[in-house]
């Protein structure tokens, strides 16, 4: 390795002060990214991880060129129809960004482009494009671009006949919107420029300046966000209004979109819904009466607050309903059972009712694009940590199924049956059963001597399913095991294991994944000299907790953007998403949850002990994890950790949360991840 000087951040000591305690934190004053001394000590930070990992540059290269020869450059999607076209997103070989076509009735129609992002990005470091919307007349695209990687996306409009852009520009919104049946008004969500929390619904009309547009909902609830959309039936424009565990809805007749938003149901404090619209009538997914895994009720469209509200499919508690589809002759119902995906296909008239068969333990299924109403056909994704996803139609009146693509990987290495997959049960120490998904090579051995990679994420309800990764196939072949920790804070064993893992239970999600740990290891899939850690954003706060607590259990870990000065951020209720996250992790403003999350806080936390080796990432402008969180942690690392091991941090300059904006590369921050834990495994030479 070359030598290098360490970067050794100055101290400013700021006093924080709240409950009669008092923090010092000694680098709070890189929170200032104007300030160039802040912008100097990044770069010697990116200065210092680029000299010391000069010697896996070049392995950095080999993984980022195996993992993109993986994948088919001209790729296209299956194509859907929606309001007599369909709709084809497609790649070209050796091009970073997506197009965006359409067919006019039949595939075997001329190709109509809408957007060829790769010239749309040509001049920018970073470019998204999302939130692409056509008018039901199909002549006119709204669609948000954002070149800087905060999530503040311009609006604009494009004529689909003449390619002629419209002179408005919309900034700071969403990216989405959403166009009534009049075809030339849509609404759209603002953000606050501050917080970049969603909080305000507007109406615009074709012809008329943006600067005139009428705002039609404020959400002034600071702990709640907002959005627009259409139901599947096309009839109904929808405001929603979430929180963490409450949720409103506003509607509207699309045919009238000057009428005014109806509340659908008032705001009740934890009280979830969603809504979805069928002939004459409203289902709603909630977890009303107590309904902790939620339960389908039925009202008339035109009753529809909750106390109208009839069972349909009662509440179970061992079975979490996540989600419906519906259809003219068909309900289709989402459910995760035991942590497994379920679809049970039930006829209107009561005639059929069936579950789609799967079997293995480690399977993910999901319902994927279905905008017909009036169709027999279900069209859903299926994969595993195997097998590539595919892409199924399936008849549910015959129970025939089409497989429409399975994706490729591509190199000729790859075959399903060269690899493994299984589900262990760890037991935490409070008793309960923590589920992990591996996935090896067939030849790997399991006598403890191998290396394994363990993932999580553990926050907000989000369920981490074990998919299928050609990226992965780099550890894989490399003797790597993947495991997949699905702990506490996460739903994959109902809403309750999302419960206890979030506010006062938080603690609950760092055991779980370090008891996770454990078991791996006692059953010979490891040993703490192989075992290596790996999380990003609220699963940042996760490795960064967790290598507080048992740093000796791991050889080395990768925090990405990680969400570590948690007491500080939640203090601050301008930063960016910070008062919707409340119900997540507490109001430190209440003694309470302040005492519990100070005890906790990776940052608050760091201490005089030996450290695992450590790779941490981040991006300048990230919207969701300000960059000075990881800056500080690893300023602080480095001042007080006692041992010798590898501590990087490497800062994206151009990027923000998702990192870089083209299709591959996003695959070189993977490179990176990737050659620090092989390299540290000894792996980097095959």
């Amino acid at each position: 390795m070359i030598a290098v000087s360490t970067p050794i951040a100055k101290k400013i000591p700021k006093q924080l002060e709240i409950h009669g305690d008092v923090r010092v934190d000694d680098y709070y004053w890189l929170n200032n990214r104007e300030n160039p001394e802040v912008i100097s000590y990044l770069k010697q930070e990116n200065e210092y991880y680029q000299a010391k990992t000069a010697h896996t540059k070049e392995f950095q290269e080999n993984l980022f060129q195996e993992m993109k020869a993986r994948i088919k450059e001209d790729d296209s999607s299956v194509p859907y129809k929606r309001n007599g076209y369909w709709y084809i997103t497609r790649y070209e070989t050796g091009k970073e960004y997506p197009i965006y076509s359409r067919k006019k009735e039949v595939l075997e129609a001329e190709e109509e482009i809408m957007f060829n992002v790769n010239l749309m990005a040509e001049e920018h470091e970073y470019y998204s494009l999302n939130g692409i919307s056509i008018s039901p007349d199909n002549t006119l695209a709204s669609f948000g671009t954002d070149t800087i990687a905060r999530r503040q996306y311009v609006i604009q409009i494009k004529n689909l006949a003449t390619g002629e852009l419209f002179e408005d520009k919309i900034d700071n919104t969403t990216g989405g919107s959403i166009w009534a049946n009049d075809n030339k008004t849509f609404f759209y969500t603002k953000k606050d420029p501050v917080t970049l929390r969603s909080n305000k619904i507007y109406k615009h009309v074709l012809g008329t300046s943006s600067e005139d547009d009428e705002l039609v909902f404020h959400e002034t609830d600071e702990t709640f966000n907002t959005y627009v959309y259409k139901t599947k039936s096309k009839k109904y424009i929808i405001i929603g209004s979430n929180s963490t565990l409450t949720s409103e809805y506003r509607i509207l007749s699309a045919d009238d979109p000057n009428g005014t938003f109806a509340i659908f149901s008032p705001r009740t404090r934890g009280l979830e819904y969603s809504i979805y619209h069928f002939g004459k009538d409203f289902y709603v997914l909630t977890n009303k009466d107590g309904a902790t895994n939620f339960k389908l009720m039925k009202t008339s469209e035109n009753a529809t607050s909750s106390e109208n509200w009839k069972e349909y499919l009662a509440h179970r508690e061992d079975v979490l309903l996540e989600d419906i589809e519906i259809f003219k002759e068909y309900l289709v119902i989402s459910e995760r059972d035991n942590g497994l995906n379920k679809m049970k296909i039930t006829r209107w008239d009561g005639k059929a009712s069936y579950y789609l068969p799967f079997t293995s333990e480690t399977y993910v299924a999901f319902p994927y694009v279905n905008l017909d109403y009036d169709t027999e056909t279900l069209r859903y994704l299926y994969n595993s940590m195997t097998a590539p996803y595919s892409i199924i139609d399936f008849d549910m009146r015959t129970k025939e199924k089409t497989v429409l693509k399975q994706l490729e990987v591509l190199g000729g290495q790859f075959k399903e049956e060269n690899y493994r997959s299984e589900r262990l049960w760890a037991t935490a120490r409070d008793g309960a059963k923590i589920p992990i998904s591996l996935v090896y090579h067939k030849n790997t051995k399991l006598d403890g001597s191998s290396p394994l990679l363990q993932y999580a994420y553990g926050s907000y309800g989000a369920t981490i399913d074990p998919n299928f990764s050609s990226a992965r196939l780099s550890l894989l072949d490399r003797g790597f095991i993947y495991a997949i920790a699905h702990i506490r804070g996460g739903e994959y064993l109902g809403r309750p294991w999302y419960e206890n893992g979030k506010l006062l239970n938080k603690k609950n999600t760092f055991t779980d994944f370090i008891d996770c740990s454990k078991h791996l290891i006692e059953q010979k899939y490891t040993s703490s000299d192989h075992l290596y850690a790996w999380g990003g954003s609220a699963g940042g706060l996760l490795i960064g907790a967790v290598v507080n607590m048992a740093p000796e259990l791991y050889h080395g870990v990768i925090a990405a953007v990680p969400f570590v000065d948690v007491v500080t951020t939640m203090l601050d209720d301008s930063i960016p998403l910070t008062t919707g996250e409340y119900d997540e992790w507490g109001n430190p403003n209440e003694k309470a949850y302040y005492d519990y999350m100070l005890s906790y806080s990776p940052y608050d936390n760091v201490k005089a002990q030996a450290y695992p080796n450590m790779y941490v990432s981040t991006g300048l402008h990230d919207s969701q994890v300000q960059y000075w969180e990881p800056a500080k942690w690893v300023a602080k690392l480095r001042e007080l950790k006692t041992d010798q091991n590898l501590l990087y941090l490497n800062t994206n300059m151009d990027a923000g949360h998702g990192g870089a904006s083209g299709r591959f590369e996003a695959l070189r921050e993977t490179a990176k991840e990737y050659a620090f834990i092989l390299d540290l495994a000894g792996k980097e030479h095959l």
